[in-house]
This record gives C-alpha cells, sequence and structure tokens, in this order.
C-alpha cells in the first residue's frame, strides 16, 4: 500500500508522461520537466472534440522536446460514459453550467495514466494552475488510478509569472502561436469555456467577440426555430425524426441552436478551490437537450419520482464538479439514474428564436399525464362531497397546527 503524500515527492523521475493541449503553459511544461529533472518527457493529446489541429500539437510537442507523442481519439468514450450519464442526470452545476470541462477531465486523466503505463513512466504531469478545479479533477483521478505514480504540477511549482512564462517560452524558442489572444479558451464537444482578464469583471458584458458557438440574439435569425427532439431511455435519438448517433446530435444542435443565439452561459460560479468566479460558457447542445430532458422527466415521473430525482441530479453534478468521478456514490447514482430513465421515452417539441428556448410540446411513451383526465371540459371531476373529503383530510395536519399554536399565543404562551 502507498502511502498518502508519497505521489508528491519529487524525486528519481525518469519518465514523465505529460497531458499536453499545446497551449502555453503545457508547452512551457516540456522544456521545464526536462531542465529540473533531467528526464524524458512523452506528451499527450486527448481528443474530445476540441476544433484543434493535433498535426500541429504533434509537432509542437516535438519541437519543443518531447521523445514521444500520443494523439488519443476518445470522442466516442467521452459521449457515450460521460455525456450520456450527465444528460440522463440533467447535469447544470448550480443550475447554469453543463459540466463540459469537469467531464472531459478524469477521461484524460484516465489516459494519460494508461500510457504511463505503456510506456513505464515513474510520473505524470498536467498543465493546471493552482487556483483552477481541474488540478482537483486531474489528480484526484490519477490517484485513484494510479497510487504508485509520482504527480507533477509544474505551473503551480515553477512560480513565474504569465509574462515570466511567455519571455522563459521566447528564450527557449518555444513555438506557442496563441500567447496573443484576448481569451483562454477550453473547448470540447459539449462546451466552450471562455476567460480572460476583461471577463474578470462580473459586471462586464460578454464581448461578442469573445462567441464561436452562439450568435448575438439580437444578430440571430428573425425566424423562429423550431426542433422535434426524441429520446429513448432519457438519450436523444433522433431530430426532426431523423436518427443520428449522440455525437451528430450533439454537433448539430451546437449550430443549429447557436445560431439562433441558444447557449450563452453566464454566471457567478462557487469553485471547488474556495472562491466565487466569474464563468462564461457557450454549450448550444447541452442547454437544449438538458431542458427537453427534464421536461420529458416531468411528464413522465410521478411527484415523488420527480422530486427525488432533482436531489438526485444535483448530488451527481456537484460530485463530479467538484472532481469526484472516481467516488464510489457516483457510480451507484448513475445506476439509479440510468434505472430512472428507462421510461424517459418520447419527444419534445423546442422552439428558438434570439436566444430563447421554450418547451412547446411534449409526448412521452410512458407519460402519466393522461388528457382525459386532465381535460379542462370533459375531463375527470370529483363529486363535492369528493373534494370536500379531500380538502378536510389533506389539510388536517396543517389546521390543527394552526389552531393549537394561536390558542396557546392568545394564552400566553410563546
Amino acid at each position: 500500500m502507498h502511502k498518502f503524500g508519497d505521489q508528491y515527492t519529487n524525486s528519481n523521475i525518469s519518465r514523465v508522461v505529460l497531458a499536453f493541449s499545446g497551449g502555453l503553459d503545457t508547452s512551457v511544461c516540456i522544456r521545464w520537466l526536462i531542465e529540473k529533472y533531467n528526464c524524458e518527457v512523452i506528451t499527450v493529446t486527448v481528443d474530445v472534440g476540441q476544433p484543434e489541429n493535433f498535426e500541429e500539437i504533434e509537432e509542437r510537442a516535438y519541437k519543443i522536446g518531447a521523445v514521444k507523442h500520443y494523439t488519443i481519439d476518445a470522442k466516442r468514450e467521452f459521449v457515450e460514459e460521460y455525456i450520456a450519464p450527465a444528460i440522463r442526470a440533467n447535469a447544470f452545476y448550480e443550475g447554469k453550467y453543463p459540466l463540459g470541462t469537469a467531464l472531459a477531465r478524469p477521461l484524460i486523466a484516465k489516459k494519460v495514466v494508461e500510457i504511463a503505463r505503456k510506456e513505464g513512466a515513474d510520473a505524470v504531469a498536467h498543465g493546471c494552475t493552482s487556483k483552477g478545479n481541474d488540478q482537483v479533477r486531474f489528480e484526484v483521478t490519477i490517484r485513484a488510478l494510479a497510487p504508485d505514480l509520482k504527480i507533477l504540477a509544474p505551473v503551480r511549482m515553477w512560480g513565474m509569472t504569465r509574462a515570466e512564462e511567455i519571455e522563459y517560452a521566447k528564450s527557449r524558442g518555444i513555438p506557442i502561436p496563441e500567447i496573443h489572444k484576448r481569451f483562454s479558451i477550453d473547448a470540447n464537444l459539449w462546451s466552450r469555456s471562455i476567460e480572460g482578464p476583461e471577463l474578470d469583471d462580473p459586471m462586464a458584458e460578454v464581448p461578442e467577440d469573445a462567441l464561436e458557438w452562439v450568435t448575438p440574439p439580437e444578430k440571430a435569425p428573425d425566424k423562429p426555430l423550431y426542433i422535434e427532439l426524441e429520446f429513448e431511455r432519457g438519450i436523444p435519438v433522433k431530430i426532426n425524426g431523423e436518427k443520428m448517433d449522440l455525437e451528430t446530435i450533439i454537433r448539430t444542435l451546437n449550430k443549429l441552436a447557436g445560431q439562433h443565439g441558444v447557449g450563452l452561459i453566464d454566471h457567478i460560479e462557487n469553485r471547488t478551490v474556495g472562491f466565487k468566479s466569474r464563468e462564461v460558457y457557450e454549450a448550444p447542445a447541452a442547454v437544449t437537450i438538458y431542458e427537453a430532458h427534464k421536461d420529458l422527466e416531468k411528464i413522465t415521473y410521478t411527484p415523488h419520482e420527480w422530486r427525488f430525482k432533482q436531489f438526485v441530479d444535483q448530488l451527481w453534478t456537484d460530485l463530479v464538479y467538484q472532481g469526484l468521478w472516481i467516488e464510489p456514490l457516483r457510480e451507484e447514482l448513475d445506476k439509479l439514474i440510468e434505472e430512472m430513465n428507462r421510461w424517459v421515452s418520447g419527444v419534445v417539441r423546442l422552439k428558438l428564436y434570439k436566444g430563447g428556448l421554450w418547451v412547446v410540446g411534449r409526448e412521452g411513451v410512458y407519460a402519466s399525464y393522461d388528457k382525459d383526465l386532465a381535460d379542462y371540459f370533459k375531463g375527470w371531476y370529483p363529486s363535492d362531497e369528493e373534494a370536500r373529503g379531500f380538502i378536510i383530510m389533506h389539510s388536517q395536519h396543517s389546521v390543527t397546527a394552526y389552531w393549537k399554536r394561536r390558542r396557546m399565543m392568545s394564552n400566553g404562551r410563546s
């Protein structure tokens, strides 16, 4: 059994596997690790749907000094094993964030560990800072999957400012084409995260040139778009009657919903690491799918199921956001959530217009809604006696307490 903390003892390191995005931080990481530990660095880039040129990223890794590079296509695994459970769980963190980055990090960490095993590495590394959530998500997963591997976080360790980091890169000829961009972007199939100094002001409106997936509502088409989204067991399977795999549905909705101004998320987020941050995301498909799925659940579940499911969803989402993908409770909740979603099949009709998203129709295969029962003119109406009896029995606890407390208060008891 490895002792707690052994993974942070940074001695006798000869081969490191680095999670490599190709950006400034991870590019500097390659050279810094080589210089500090005189070690071999193997880089791993995991494709989770980010719009990157992976050949350029690989070329950059070799130019900086990596002895080997892996590009791993994990899009299908990301969709089937991470995004699909999130859809079933309506995974909006704090009602806003659809967990795009949070879902991808444990998968990336898993792939990095797999390569570390294959290559006989004694350490793994990532490019996260000391104030972000991603350091937690990476390292918790690595600690669980590979307690014998050392964990290095160069950006936490080297103590360079952003300006010093750029100067370090320039002095060593490290190719970093994006250091002059205004915004720091992290994108995958499920969301696009946007960060930058001008967004740290919570009163500042998100500038239009920060957006790529979502058209500003005032520039969206003047004609509304109607979409019918069909679900089977909680997962969308068709758009407007056309069967598609989940990855294609996500890509299609990112385009269609984004064109109509749907999917911009701007909120104050309670980070795992202990402070609030202003976060901006683009997630047209996630927003559209979650809203449709929640509506289909509501027409399907009993009131008890629906209220319980909301609690379960929040718990699942909090665990994933906090980097606890490996938490046994998350796995146990997955089974419960999947079982509850066995009934969530049907069609939801959505209207998208200039940033607005409305559910305008729904039909569930197992819907608890009964039109013959609910019909205002022809539906079931209890008799007067039945209604009076229900009201009395339903309210008796509350009415009794109301009377009792007021009588006691009138007698001078508080």
